[in-house]
């Protein structure tokens, strides 16, 4: 509104100048009084020449007039509003308003975002295929979306979406068999609890207990241990609710084809509504871990693989530093190990405190005197330090350097059920790359995976990269799911899967898009360097989709060497034509002409 003003009072003033120019015509020519003879062709008056000056302001003026105009008009109309205001008298500057059934929904580390209109949660499997029914019916999408715990946001969609986190029941427990049949939407901590005194649990676990069931099976999801495989394989059958053929279950016996390919499906070839599931009877863990450096662990790696039913190794870059941790079952005749740690866990700890404090002068921080620092845990502390300065190589150095002596100090065993002794503190909201490879077989490692380690360590100091720790690195047997990055017809071969990572330990938009772009530019330097040589690709619930069209193209090219992306799309156009349980990604990573 001020803007048009302005215009109106430059418009009434040039009309002021071309009046007052009329009625004195040499006014505007006095500067020209002791000027030279012009030449002897005849010149235009100062009368003409100032109002030809005017009238090209006027269409100036006028032009930004219009385009104020239209902005408006066009801000205006952009903005979402609901289905009772589209037919509403538009009144001019002023913003429609958002709708009140507008759904923000988020990955846990809120790096990927989207609002819809669109949220579906069932509360009945009756309910669940009306859904899709109706969606496909009216060729809108309902992409599945499970906790949203996917770093790369793999179940949103901002055109529509289904949510299973009604339907979390046990449905079924076979104490004999040892399986249970359970609602998708069930979280993997509620299925634990649930089945707990049927003395049965899951055979392994992810890091955290949050996900869906549905989710975590559609994305290859794993654990770790050689001889396991990834959760997909513990699944027995599903219950698929499909656009194109309604509800269907699938299992070994009933069309193995289409089972295996939907076990690791990625939401694209059904709503998983019901899963069952091979249990093994709930066992004490004794979990050990130890402080090593990498001479060591390639002379023992073999035996840590072959005699731990769970392994892990946690490097912390810059140092030589590598923290192995090993879980199995309570010895029947031994019991548990007697052991006293020789530090407490505030002794292990004070020193990340003192480098805190340090860090703060340094950066002349002033703390926060609503924290007390002495009531974080390690990974909250890191979080704090990181947050001084994350993408200080120097910085991160010293900081990795305080874990390696937190973990060092740490050495010693705990015992617990396996749901609470697998899990693992991953720290705060975080950016995460994850890869899977091939790593020979258990009675004969390549060796393979140690010398992915040592190629990433050097890669990381070379460039110099701020990396945070750890860098970690599981294992998992093979799995029939064809989809998943650890499918093999090789029953004794085994995968290695190593994560980087960099958190976002601030709420700072700046801070966070720096962070991001250091982080993008980490993971290229991998996929070049790395990814082609180890033959290792991504875990499907950390893949990013390229913006670039050319790395798209080549990252779709190398989808199909690894993958059965034919196959997958058949199935797809046969259950889903329409494509409405899909979103950007799949459409991206597994092109068809004829989407929605």
């Amino acid at each position: 509104m001020q803007r048009a003003l302005t215009v109106k009072r430059s418009l009434q003033s040039l009309q002021r100048i071309a009046n007052s120019t009329t009625k004195n015509p040499l006014s505007s020519g006095r500067a020209f009084c002791n000027a030279p003879s012009p030449s002897p062709s005849p010149a235009p008056s100062a009368s003409s020449a100032s109002a030809s000056a005017s009238a090209s302001e006027v269409r100036k003026y006028m032009g930004y007039t219009a385009l104020v105009l239209f902005c408006g008009a066009a801000t205006y109309y952009s903005f979402p509003f609901p289905e009772n205001a589209k037919h509403k008298k538009a009144q001019i500057f002023r913003y429609a308003p958002l709708p009140e059934e507008l759904h923000t929904v988020s990955n846990w580390s809120g790096t990927h975002e989207v609002q819809t209109r669109v949220f579906h949660q069932p509360e009945t499997l009756e309910e669940l295929e009306k859904v899709v029914k109706e969606a496909n019916e009216n060729k809108y999408r309902i992409r599945p979306v499970g906790s949203g715990l996917s770093p790369n946001g793999i179940g949103l969609s901002r055109a529509g979406m289904v949510n299973l986190a009604l339907m979390d029941q046990v449905l079924e427990v076979d104490k004999e068999k040892k399986r249970v049949r359970v609602q998708a939407g069930i979280r993997v901590q509620q299925l634990v609890d649930g089945i707990k005194d049927q003395g049965l649990t899951l055979q392994n676990f992810a890091s955290i207990r949050e996900q869906q069931i549905g989710g975590i099976v559609q994305v290859g999801a794993h654990g770790t241990g050689a001889r396991l495989p990834p959760i997909d394989e513990q699944v027995i059958s599903m219950k698929l609710v499909t656009p194109a053929k309604g509800t269907i279950e699938v299992s070994k016996e009933k069309d193995p084809e289409l089972f295996y390919l939907a076990r690791c499906g990625l939401g694209g070839l059904g709503v998983v509504a019901e899963v069952t599931i091979q249990c093994v009877d709930r066992q004490e863990l004794v979990e050990h871990t130890t402080v090593s450096n990498m001479e060591e662990i390639k002379k023992n790696h073999k035996k840590l693989l072959s005699e731990n039913k769970h392994v892990k190794y946690l490097y912390i870059p810059y140092t030589d530093t590598v923290v192995v941790v090993t879980c199995n079952p309570v010895s029947k005749w031994k019991g548990p190990p007697k052991f006293k740690p020789k530090y407490t866990t505030d002794e292990a700890i004070q020193h990340v405190r003192d480098l805190y404090r340090e860090c703060l002068k340094k950066y002349r921080v002033v703390p926060d005197n609503s924290v007390d620092i002495n009531e974080l845990s390690f990974t909250e502390l890191r979080d704090k330090l990181l947050a001084l300065n994350p993408l200080n190589k120097d910085h991160i150095v010293k900081v990795n350097q305080a874990e390696a002596e937190f973990w060092r100090k740490s050495e010693g065993y705990r015992v617990g059920w396996s749901d609470e002794i697998l899990g693992f503190d991953c720290g705060g909201q975080q950016w995460v790359s994850e890869t899977c490879f091939p790593a020979g077989t258990l009675a004969k490692p390549s060796m393979k995976d140690l010398e992915y380690i040592a190629d990433l360590k050097q890669l990381i100091e070379k460039e110099e990269i701020p990396a945070p720790a750890p860098i970690e690195q599981r294992w998992t047997a093979s799995t029939k799911s064809p989809m998943s990055p650890a499918s093999s017809s090789r029953e004794d071969d085994i995968f290695s899967w190593v994560g980087i990572i960099m958190y976002l330990p601030t709420t700072d938009a700046r801070q966070r898009k720096d962070i991001t772009e250091e982080f993008f530019h980490y993971r290229h330097l991998t996929q070049t360097r790395l990814w082609d040589t180890y033959s290792s690709y991504e875990h499907w619930a950390k893949i990013e989709v390229p913006k670039d069209k050319e790395q798209l193209t080549a990252l779709q090219a190398r989808l199909r060497k690894r993958f059965p992306v034919d196959a997958y799309n058949k199935a797809r156009t046969e259950l889903d034509p329409n494509r409405i349980l899909s979103n950007i990604k799949l459409e991206k990573l597994f092109p068809l002409s004829d989407t929605i």
